[in-house]
């Protein structure tokens, strides 16, 4: 199954969209453009082959006999399962990757960092991503394992809706907004946001001060993850600001790093993203 044609079918649709809505007006500066289009070519060309490898590698090693072991799983259940596991799973990588800043694991938020540190908040932000954030997010290593095991077909059903999904989030458009303020429609969005995250619900992770929460609202899909574990925050509007407090790193940094790698950490404390 390959879902590659829908996936940039998708994202160029939705970018379109907010192109025609001027959404992208006067926002980017030339170093987002080079982390975003950098970011793209070195995962395309060299992180994502290479982490595909190793996990192929990693999970033949240590489940030598376990290949197609649940090929027989229906596919309902089998993508039901393996949506619910991978959003589980990203969880709890996402969460630490943030809560280990300013620790002695500060390399993990620095290879999240590079998605958190645009000013604003559209599709474009989904390509903003450290190439090798490929080898650590649970995402990559959830599906390698589904589809070891046989459970090939759910794997990219899954990477699709979470493409799709991810689109949704991010976008400029916030639909629910007006959903959730609205007296008829409050209360059946207060139901839906305690299952579903919603766009304002991954805006409000992406900002800081008035309805930013940079340490709430883990995961991709599923927002009962979040209650479950006390993130999640439902918010009242947008945040006030997108992106980190204080400078960016250098966008080399932003786009290779561990690679490279120009000294400590700008910006501001944890304090102002909570």
């Amino acid at each position: 199954m390959d879902g590659g044609p829908y996936v940039l079918g998708a994202g160029a649709l939705v970018f379109l969209a907010e192109v025609a809505a001027g959404r992208h007006r006067g926002i980017y500066r030339r170093e987002d453009l080079i982390v975003t289009l950098g970011c793209q070519i070195v995962s395309s060309a060299v992180t994502r082959p290479l982490a595909s490898l190793l996990i192929a590698w990693v999970v033949g090693h240590v489940l030598p006999g376990g290949r197609d072991a649940l090929a027989g799983v229906p596919l309902l259940p089998a993508t039901l399962a393996v949506l619910l596991v991978n959003d589980f799973a990203f969880y709890w990588g996402h969460r630490l990757s943030h809560e280990s800043r300013n620790t002695r694991f500060d390399w993990f938020w620095k290879l999240h960092r590079t998605h958190h540190s645009a000013k604003y908040l559209n599709v474009t932000v989904t390509m903003r991503v450290n190439p090798f954030w490929s080898f650590v997010v649970p995402t990559t290593w959830v599906l390698g394992l589904a589809t070891y095991l046989g459970l090939g077909q759910a794997a990219a059903i899954t990477l699709l809706i979470v493409f799709g999904w991810n689109l949704i989030t991010h976008s400029h458009f916030r639909w629910d907004d007006r959903l959730r303020a609205h007296p008829t429609t409050r209360r059946a969005m207060a139901l839906v946001e305690a299952v579903i995250v919603t766009p304002g619900i991954h805006h409000t992770h992406h900002g800081y001060g008035r309805d930013g929460k940079t340490f709430r609202n883990y995961a991709v899909m599923f927002s009962f993850i979040d209650r479950l574990f006390g993130t999640l925050h439902v918010p009242s509007g947008r945040p006030a600001h997108y992106g980190l407090p204080g400078p960016n790193a250098h966008w080399a940094e932003e786009t290779l790093f561990p690679v490279v790698w120009r000294g400590p950490e700008p910006g501001a404390s944890d304090a102002e993203t909570r």
